[in-house]
């Protein structure tokens, strides 16, 4: 019955949150085969190697951001693969990106309890911490994206989207 209740507040949501969840859901099984990959291949993807996005959070964009955050959140729980640090963050990306919402991700390694290496991944977006917030204070930050999403919606034109 436990399921019922959780099937009865989500139809309960607005349309518009549905599908978000869905589309994090899609999104997080694609980030999960982008996994699979070598990490060259999958890093352009990403956005700008040692780019940092900014720092200032724009208040229309706040809401959108949490909603994202939280749709991740939710369906990375529901998954039947691993959706662990980088398959959230990656996934929660190309969420924002398709929104016109700058972000970056940060890769980062650091020890265990144990003294093992571990490595951790993710993605801030003005002054929130969209995934991956934490136990951050391990980590040591090895990598950055940075996704100007602004910028590359203004470069997509309808011409270059029919060339290829």
């Amino acid at each position: 019955m436990k399921w019922l209740r959780k099937f009865q507040r989500f139809y309960r949501y607005p349309a518009e949150l549905k599908w978000m969840f869905l589309e994090a859901y899609c999104l997080l099984g694609w980030a999960r085969i982008l996994k699979l990959l070598p990490f060259a291949k999958v890093a352009p993807m990403l956005g700008d190697k040692m780019l940092e996005t900014s720092h200032q959070s724009d208040p229309e964009q706040d809401q959108l951001v949490r909603k994202v955050s939280k749709a991740i959140h939710a369906m990375s729980k529901l998954t039947p693969w691993e959706s662990q640090c980088l398959v959230r963050a990656i996934a929660a990306m190309r969420m924002l990106e398709k929104r016109g919402v700058s972000s970056t991700l940060y890769l980062g390694s650091g020890r265990d309890e144990n003294g093992k290496m571990i490595a951790h991944a993710w993605l801030r977006s003005g002054n929130f911490l969209v995934t991956g917030n934490e136990g951050l204070e391990r980590f040591v930050v090895v990598g950055i994206f940075g996704n100007q999403a602004s910028r590359r919606a203004a470069n997509r034109t309808p011409e270059r989207g029919l060339e290829g």
